[in-house]
């Protein structure tokens, strides 16, 4: 039985990202020096959590990956770029890696990850109908996006505001707060996410 806070990465190397993606938390909780327990209190995930995410026994959801980027302050993509080798400049299809969270129904294709010297980039997103998936802020306060739903709808709450976008809609805003993405369904929503530093 999968744990909830599991989730699992398909790549040609998916072993491999997964070990360097805890490597690479591992390092940057120890570069701050951080114990497991004050990442634990900053995180809201539990000690025993993230021992076994650092040890490769678990990889996080899409929340938990959201809470730990907001404490180290990167977005998802640069997090998970810096688990991977330098970026190509040209991203082939079958090199880009995808992410899956099977527990909360999100699937996530790193179509243009970050690069140094660049300050955009481009995410692929899927929900399921009914998935629903909150984050407690920003990972980097000012955060620019632009999200544009290809097939399906969704609904995104941010700002206070709620926006539901359907096919060929693009909702742009800068991220200071909280933020949910949800698919009302009835059938699942693929969009893509363009995301700018400040």
């Amino acid at each position: 039985m999968r744990n909830l806070e599991e989730a699992t990465f398909q790549s040609s190397g998916s072993e491999q990202v997964e070990a360097r993606l805890a490597d690479r938390l591992a390092q940057l909780r120890v570069e701050r020096g951080w114990s497991l327990e004050e990442l634990a209190q900053r995180t809201g995930v539990s000690r025993s959590t993230l021992s076994r995410l650092e040890r490769m026994e678990i990889s996080p959801t899409a929340a938990m990956l959201g809470k730990l980027c907001a404490a180290y302050g990167r977005t998802m993509s640069q997090l998970l770029a810096e688990a991977e080798s330098e970026p190509p400049q040209l991203v082939r299809a079958d090199r880009q890696v995808v992410w899956r969270d099977e527990t909360s129904g999100f699937t996530r294709r790193s179509v243009s990850p970050p690069h140094p010297g660049l300050r955009g980039e481009i995410v692929e997103g899927v929900l399921r109908p009914g998935a629903d998936i909150s984050y407690d802020g920003p990972p980097v306060p000012g955060l620019e996006q632009h999200v544009w739903v290809l097939e399906g709808a969704l609904e995104v709450t941010t700002g206070g505001g709620v926006h539901e976008i359907r096919a060929g809609d693009c909702l742009r805003f800068r991220l200071w707060d909280r933020s949910r993405f949800r698919c009302p369904g009835p059938d699942p929503v693929r969009y893509a996410l363009m995301i700018v530093l400040p």
